[in-house]
């Protein structure tokens, strides 16, 4: 049986891109090498897109130091839009890649907003999870609450600003609106990147600069006194729950960039200490929520749990979840059975499944 040829697509221009390389590394340490046959394309924070044939990984060298090299002196290469089977073509080597099917281990901007799906699609090859529009309904967190909110799902008040606005205006949006405690977001980011929790009005302004850093357009979002719980989701059509897991940020903190891929003071409890009955209505509002934005293949939705009044609310969804080897995506499916190497295995299956429909279709 021939291997399967995988492309592996990391990094990126994005806040993320040191993110993707974790999750990268994580994907191809655990992807079963009999059936994949694999090809690394590492995208630089410019922009660059690098290749290096896994061949070429030095003895005792890590993953993720790998990929950075890639990234660093790996041959220039670009995407090509053929008429048949795509690929990518190497500049120095002027050689082409065929690709089967391809994984954009990419978070933020550029790799999970529907960019580089975008571009996928036009060349025609089949790639893991959302298409163009579940990722850009995924990726902008207003744009994602307001569709929440359309179907009926809870979610917590909120008020979006832009550039352009003036802080009086914004201050009194904030407190016309909302109360402190409030969480500072970019729109178009995650792994908590450029977001504050803002306990007081003095130290609003602050905040709003380090988000206006990563996004010309920001929410501000009423803080909760709530559990924090999550659910992933597996497939197209047929939709598979997993068991929800829950986070218990360290202290007084939120679960925050640093908390998610360098401090381990946060815990995670995998699973959730839940009824079975609430845990049922997690996973049908996952599904519902995933169903919203038009996502497929996978994501991870997250919760809040009102610890006052019981109330689940619906808080977000990412649609290319983490994949380090701590991250809740791959831990909640493990719970579930699906060793971390098979859950590979079914995302590049329906890949393939949707690009067979996709493709069966009349233009």
């Amino acid at each position: 049986m021939n291997r399967i040829k995988a492309g592996i697509v990391f990094g990126g221009r994005s806040g993320e891109h040191d993110v993707s390389i974790v999750s990268a590394s994580s994907v191809v340490n655990e992807i079963d090498k009999d059936k994949y046959h694999l090809f690394l394309f590492g995208i630089t924070k410019k922009g660059g897109w690098r290749f290096l044939p896994i061949s070429k990984r030095k003895k005792q060298e890590d993953m993720q130091s790998f990929l950075k090299r890639i990234l660093k002196s790996g041959q220039k290469c670009s995407p090509l839009l053929e008429d048949e089977m795509a690929s990518f073509f190497l500049l120095r080597e002027k050689k082409k890649i065929k690709i089967d099917v391809i994984f954009p281990v990419l978070h933020g901007t550029f790799g999970e907003d529907g960019a580089i799906q975008g571009l996928f699609e036009m060349m025609n090859i089949p790639y893991v999870g959302s298409g163009v529009l579940g990722s850009s309904a995924g990726m902008d967190k207003d744009i994602m609450k307001h569709l929440f909110k359309a179907k009926g799902l809870n979610v917590v008040p909120w008020v979006t600003f832009y550039q352009g606005d003036s802080y009086p205006y914004i201050k009194s949006e904030v407190k016309k609106k909302l109360k402190f405690p409030v969480f500072v977001k970019p729109a178009n980011l995650g792994s908590s990147v450029g977001i504050s929790k803002v306990k007081t009005m003095q130290k609003l302004e602050k905040a709003l600069k380090e988000a206006f850093l990563y996004d010309h357009k920001i929410i501000v979002e009423q803080g909760v006194d709530a559990r924090e719980i999550e659910c992933s989701i597996l497939g197209n059509f047929h939709l598979m729950a997993s068991v929800p897991g829950e986070i218990i940020p360290k202290g007084d903190s939120f679960y925050s960039y640093k908390a998610k891929y360098k401090d381990t003071g946060s815990t995670l409890v995998i699973p959730a200490d839940l009824s079975d009955k609430k845990i049922l209505k997690i996973q049908q509002l996952a599904i519902e929520a995933f169903r919203a934005v038009e996502a497929m293949g996978m994501a991870r939705v997250d919760f809040f749990i009102i610890k006052k009044t019981n109330k689940i609310i619906v808080n977000e969804l990412n649609t290319i979840p983490g994949f380090t080897s701590i991250s809740m995506f791959p831990k909640l499916f493990s719970e579930c059975g699906l060793k971390y190497s098979e859950l590979i295995d079914e995302l590049f299956h329906l890949a393939l499944d949707i690009y067979e429909i996709k493709n069966k279709r009349k233009f």
